[in-house]
């Protein structure tokens, strides 16, 4: 009997769509250990590898782009605009070829979170998809640029994507979706680290008494001017690598060698925007969480308002977060009482 084929399409908006798939595939592959995976992201291959933990084909190329960011918080709409009408002027072209080419690789399942291409192109191809998310571009794409002139055909082609999926397996926070159908509810899905904290201080030569807040934006670029922060006596901060930074209280992470989600677990509190990766991540963690809100994300409520249910968080303000004042929110974070974890 030939092995089972499973097409994964994984977006490269960030990191959080990886979040979602990663442990979902590896639950998978432990149940069917002879599932051939072929994984396409935008996203670099040793960062797949770093979550994903069974071997899988890689397919380069991305099927969506999601937003047009300026930043880890700010929207680029006219660029996203741009970009999603360039898209969908040959729309029928793109989804024939997604067809051959899912055709040619003869998955028994497409897999996609979130990217609506290789659904429709699976639809064509006679071929069963699912999605699975906490969001979808649909849902997105009629907030920002529902009263648009040109939009109503873009919109009517994402939806028709989104519908031909057998289902969409809402997650647990998500959006309300109420234009699909098919849409199953789930729980909430987050790796889940190995508490590595002490090994990690032993790396860092950090005291005791010091306290490991990890700067963590979701994988879009967010450099925050940590250098011109007041210090806030005990706490040593753990940034990207690629922000170069010479500072007395603030450490690369990468350096350490250890998978994010294991530091996650480790350090005693996360500073980030809302996000569904880092925030299921947090609560499922037990870690507690400072957030800044995201101008005109309409996710973020949803997100928020589950994330004060089951995690230790605290709301900062962007101009407090960029002057640095974090002293008060995190003392007061560290006192709040631990919720049960999701």
């Amino acid at each position: 009997m030939q092995e089972p084929h499973l097409f994964v399409d994984v977006s490269a908006h960030g990191f959080g769509h990886l979040a979602q798939v990663a442990p979902v595939l590896d639950v998978l592959t432990g149940r069917l250990p002879g599932l051939r995976l072929t994984i396409r992201s935008g996203l670099p291959t040793d960062t797949l590898q770093a979550r994903v933990r069974s071997g899988f084909t890689r397919l380069a190329g991305s099927s969506d782009f999601g937003y047009v960011m300026l930043d880890s918080m700010r929207v680029d709409l006219a660029a996203t605009a741009h970009a999603y009408r360039r898209q969908h002027a040959d729309w029928e072209h793109r989804v024939d070829l997604e067809a051959a080419l899912l055709a040619e690789l003869k998955p028994d399942l497409v897999f996609s979170d979130v990217a609506y291409l290789p659904l429709a192109g699976a639809a064509r191809a006679g071929i069963p998809s699912l999605a699975m998310c906490s969001l979808n571009w649909a849902e997105l794409f009629a907030h920002f640029f529902g009263g648009e002139r040109w939009a109503a055909t873009i919109h009517r082609q994402m939806l028709a994507a989104y519908q031909s999926a057998e289902c969409f397996l809402r997650l647990t926070p998500g959006m309300a979706m109420a234009d699909l159908p098919r849409l199953r509810p789930i729980g909430p899905v987050a790796g889940v680290g190995n508490d590595c904290r002490q090994a990690v201080r032993a790396q860092l030569q950090c005291d005791e008494d010091n306290r490991l807040v990890l700067i963590a934006f979701g994988g879009i670029a967010q450099r925050l001017p940590i250098a011109d922060w007041p210090p806030i006596p005990g706490v040593r901060w753990l940034v990207p690598q690629d922000w170069a930074l010479a500072h007395p209280a603030a450490s690369a992470f990468e350096p350490l060698g250890r998978p994010l989600i294991d530091l996650l677990r480790s350090v005693d509190a996360v500073v980030g925007k809302p996000g569904y990766g880092t925030f299921a991540e947090a609560a499922c963690n037990g870690t507690p969480i400072l957030y800044v809100r995201r101008d005109e994300w309409p996710e973020q409520d949803c997100l928020i308002d589950w994330l004060h249910d089951h995690a230790r968080c605290r709301e900062i303000s962007q101009a407090d977060l960029l002057a640095g004042r974090l002293g008060e929110a995190l003392a007061a974070l560290w006192q709040q009482a631990a919720p049960p974890v999701p």
